[in-house]
């Protein structure tokens, strides 16, 4: 029986999410299989491989990515990594938005409660 667990993330930009995982310090495999309880397997795009043998794997489900992994091996609070994972992948794909629409960071901050504010310009 399969221990795995797919949890839905509101990201479908590959890329964007492979740089954000590196820049958080996670070592990515691509398209390899995510490892988990008595041996089983299952495929994903994106994989961090951890020591006790219970991987972290993002796979594409139609347009965007879920999390699949053997939680109870992994031992990873799955709230704050997802939240960290989230919150960087948002600010990327800001990042990204801004520079493509010509826009310019005018300024950006972090507030106390970790909110990131970012105030963009453009002149016509």
């Amino acid at each position: 029986m399969s221990h795995f667990t797919t949890i839905k993330v509101q990201i479908n930009n590959g890329e964007l999410l492979h740089q954000v995982l590196e820049e958080l310090g996670y070592q990515v495999e691509s398209n390899v299989q995510v490892r988990g309880y008595r041996g089983d397997k299952i495929n994903a795009e994106y994989v961090i491989r951890q020591s006790n043998g219970y991987d972290l794997g993002f796979r594409r489900n139609g347009e965007d990515y879920e999390l699949v992994a053997d939680f109870w091996g992994a031992r990873i609070n799955q709230q704050d990594f997802i939240n960290s994972i989230s919150q960087k992948y948002a600010h990327k794909s800001l990042m990204a938005a801004v520079q493509s629409e010509g826009f310019n960071v005018e300024e950006e901050e972090t507030l106390e409660d970790g909110t990131v504010r970012v105030v963009v310009g453009r002149w016509v």
